[in-house]
Order: C-alpha cells, then structure tokens, then sequence
C-alpha cells in the first residue's frame, strides 16, 4: 500500500488478469459458443433431420425402441425433442457397463439412426469449464481462474476512475498501446453487469465442490440426502426382483404436457422398466424458464398412478436454481440470446486487449534499453498462439467433423485431436515467425476457414445455403453465415494489421535523432 490503494488495485489487476488470463480467453470463447450448442450440435450432424413427432410419440416411439435396445438395463433415459434440439436420444445402462450407453433414434420410424458420430456442441461446453482435463482438476483449474476473473473485473473498477468517461473515448488513430486501452476500456464497461454475473455465476455452479463442509456437517456426510432436499433428486428405487409390465408412456407424458405445455416436456426416465417395482419420472425443460432446478413428475411404472412431484423450491434451493440458470441462458429467446452472445464476445475481446496492453506496455519500456527477454518473448508468443490460435482450432474442429471419413474408428475423438493439433501448431508457428508477421498469418488463416466453411458444406452434405436459406431451416444456415462472419472479422484484423506501418523501437529512434544528417544520408 506505499504507493497508495488505488495503485496497489492497478498491480493487482494487472497480475490477476495477466497470470490466468489465456485460460480466461478460451474458456470466455468457448462458453460463448456454447450459447449455441443446440445450434452447433444440429450443424454437426447433417444427416438428422427436425423431429414432426409430438412428446407423447416421441415418448412411445423411444420406449418401444429400448425394449429391443436394452431390455435387461435398469436405466432407461430419452431426450425428448426440442425446439433448439429436435431429435430423440435414448440413454441406458447395461449391467456390464460402467457408462451409459447412447444412441439417436429416426423419429418417424424410431429406428437407430447411423448419422456421423461426433461430440457436437456439447465438446466446447464441456471444454469451458473442464479445458478437456479429468473433470475434476479442470473444474478446480477454472474456478481458481474465475476466482482471479472477479478480483481483476473489482480491482478494474476501482482503477479507472474515468471508466465510463473512458468508455465514450476511442482513439484508434493514436499510439497503439493508447488504442489498446480504449479497446479494453470499452469492452469491459460496455457489458460490465454481464461479466460480474457470469463469473459470480459460473463460480456458484461449482460452490458445492468448492465449498461442501457446510453440507458435510449438516447431513453428517450424506450428499445424496442434501440433493435429494435441495434440488428434488431423490436416489433410483430398489427393484422389487418381480416381473411387472410397463404401462403405455404416452399418456403420462400427455398428462405432464398439460401441466408444462408441450415444449415443457425434456426428458423420460425410466428405473427398473421390467420389475413390478417400475418408475416413470417425467422432468421439465429448461425452454422459458429462469431456475435450473429440476421439476419432476414421477408415477408408478406399472399402474400410471401418479405418486409424487419435485420442485417446489425453498429459497436457497430457489438462489441456486436462478443464478445457474443465468449463467447457462438456456431461459433466453432468440433476441437474449443474442444479447448474451454478444456480452460474451465483448468479454473475450475485454481478455485479449487486456493481454496485448500489457505485452504493448512492456515492449515498449524495454526497446529502450535491451532486447525482449525471455518472459515477454514467452507472453507475446502465448498471446498469438491463443487470441490468434484457439479461433484456428475452432474452426478446424469444424471442418474435421465435414472432412473425416464416416466410418472411421472413435471419430469424436478424432475430431478433439485435430482440435487440439491445430493449436499446437499455432503454438509453434507463433514460436518461429517475427511476432508482427505471425499476428497477420494466424488471423488470415483463421479468416480463411472460417470463410470457406459454407463452401465446405455445400460440397460435402445436402443442407448448404442453397437448401437451408429456401426451407428456412436456420440452424443450419445461421451456423453457415455466423462461421463466415466470424472469418471475416478474423480478415478485417489481418488486413487491418498489415496495413499498420511498423513501429521503430525507442533506442533505434533514438539512435537516429542523435546521428548527423550527412551520416544518415550517406
């Protein structure tokens, strides 16, 4: 505190934000995808088509389909369709299998569907808050970082004095460490309510790994007991070991559907679907909802008689349910969705000019004395190969998912590795190139897969902008225009970078003012 409080908060912010920040940048970019996962997954297999199917057909159709699929699992799970995901998935569990098991279902006939196998949008959403890490220790490494993410937004704030002045001032014509700051300055005010809600948000999701001794303590260790009271998630009942027959589904779903309307209805799960100690729990959508906390019908599975009903929330229990459910969107129409795409953007944007102000800032105080060192050497090279870098990756995920062959063996996985060895490469290409040169590549390149991804898909599937624009079928054709404007943003960088004359170090200017004129001109 010697060089007073508001300094010490300027220290602070820049440490915070810098040590974790290329990880805040992809988890940022890849939580802000994930806004469209429904979108992304629908994209990625081009073979499905929208269900026409109602939930109670769907319902019956999925049923019939695990008799033949799975009958001596205990476990019987179905998507039903949504409006964003508007295919039927079965989930079971067989006894010699320690996961469940999955599979897509043609929702006309309800037979199996061979469409190309690929993890969707659901990769990006996990990879936001897990980095493809052992779910665990990538839950701890992004929670650490959010936890850094809300000092730095707080010390940020307390920094700039003239943060909303600042906010109305770009001077993009100006010195570039100037025009930095004005960037992140805007950025970071233009949606400031939003970034101090989705990291406080995204930091309850996890509170109870974070923080469980006040669950541990009250329920002597029982957790299965606090969700069960908390968020209506009772545990699976016994099987009875009698035979029982199943009831017709559709009608209990029809029921639930006159409670929460037809879109209400998400997901069927059946325990024990062959033991007369059978249950059908019936769970409501996320669609038009802010709280994430389940709501669930449940009926016995062999008479249809309903037995009980979850979530009528407590107010902690309510809390929890609303600030979950801000931070995924899922409640958000097409117009807030939109918006929060948009907020996510600016906050990614926020990161990056964060991490190139300070690697700016650096550079320039040390071309008047000596080379670049190791450390910024090390900072400039991580932030091309991750502003520039994850951009490339993920499009290139996109095109693995188009270029692929279909059949070949664990092909999602595939796909991640392409994923991940596109931004190796831009690792090592940052390493090698000029800092400048490798800026203007990366982004063109970026530019340009993004750019010809509408062409890959009109020559690889049937649903190209040809088709998809005159049918109205906007999941596929707003992912085709939105990876083409994400490239040509990436392009208007590239050729706005190359356009901007390169600066001459200090100590060189310097070099030159103190020479005489016949020196320099000879």
């Amino acid at each position: 505190m010697k060089n007073g409080f508001r300094q010490s908060m300027a220290w602070l912010h820049t440490w915070s934000g810098l040590l974790v920040g290329w990880i805040l940048f992809a988890v940022f970019l890849t939580g802000t995808a994930s806004y469209f996962k429904g979108e992304i997954s629908q994209w990625m297999r081009p073979e499905l088509h929208a269900s026409a199917a109602g939930p109670e057909a769907a319902a019956e159709l999925a049923v019939n389909a695990l008799r033949q699929i799975a009958p001596r699992s205990n476990t019987w799970s179905v998507g039903l369709p949504q409006e964003r995901d508007p295919i039927i998935r079965v989930f079971w569990r067989s006894p010699e299998a320690r996961r469940f098991q999955n599979a897509i279902l043609d929702p006309v006939s309800g037979e199996r569907v061979d469409s190309r196998q690929t993890r969707g949008g659901d990769f990006f959403y996990r990879f936001h808050f897990e980095l493809h890490m052992q779910p665990i220790w990538g839950r701890w490494v992004v929670g650490f970082c959010a936890m850094m993410m809300l000092v730095a937004i707080i010390s940020g704030v307390i920094t700039h004095r003239r943060i909303f002045a600042d906010f109305f001032t770009f001077r993009p014509g100006k010195a570039p460490q100037r025009s930095w700051l004005d960037a992140h300055n805007a950025m970071a005010v233009l949606a400031l309510p939003y970034h101090l809600m989705i990291t406080y948000t995204g930091l309850i999701t996890l509170m109870l790994m974070y923080m469980p001794w006040g669950i541990d303590a009250a329920y002597n260790g029982n957790r299965q007991a606090f969700f069960a009271e908390a968020v209506g998630s009772p545990p699976p009942p016994r099987a009875a070991g009698r035979p029982g027959e199943l009831v017709a589904i559709g009608p209990l779903v029809a029921e639930a559907a006159r409670q929460w309307g037809e879109q209400g209805v998400a997901r069927l799960t059946v325990h024990n679907p062959t033991d007369a100690n059978s249950v059908v729990q019936i769970s409501r959508g996320d669609a038009g909802r802010l709280s994430m906390n389940p709501q669930t019908i449940v009926f016995n599975g062999t008479t249809g008689e309903r037995t009980s009903e979850t979530g009528g929330d407590g107010a902690a229990a309510a809390t929890r349910g609303v600030t979950y459910g801000l931070h995924l969107g899922r409640f958000a129409g097409p117009v807030m969705r939109a918006l929060f795409f948009l907020s996510g953007l600016a906050g990614t944007g926020m990161v990056a000019t964060g991490l190139i102000l300070w690697a700016a800032k650096h550079r320039q105080k040390r071309a008047a004395t000596a080379k670049p060192g190791f450390g910024q050497r090390l900072v400039d090279t991580l932030n091309v190969a991750t502003i520039a870098g994850l951009p490339i990756a993920m499009a290139g995920f996109f095109w693995a998912n188009r270029l692929l062959p279909l059949d070949i063996a664990a092909r999602p996985d595939w796909e991640i590795r392409v994923f991940f060895g596109l931004w190796v490469a831009s690792l090592l290409h940052a390493l090698i190139r000029p800092l400048r040169r490798a800026w203007i590549e990366q982004f063109a390149f970026a530019a340009f897969l993004g750019l010809a991804i509408p062409l890959l898909n009109a020559l690889t599937t049937q649903r190209h902008l040809g088709v998809s624009l005159p049918q109205g079928d906007w999941a596929m054709a707003g992912m085709d225009l939105g990876l083409a404007g994400m490239g040509a943003l990436m392009g208007a960088i590239a050729w706005k970078l190359a356009r901007r004359p390169e600066t001459v170090p200090v100590k060189r200017k310097a070099r030159d003012a103190a020479m005489p004129a016949a020196a320099k001109s000879a």
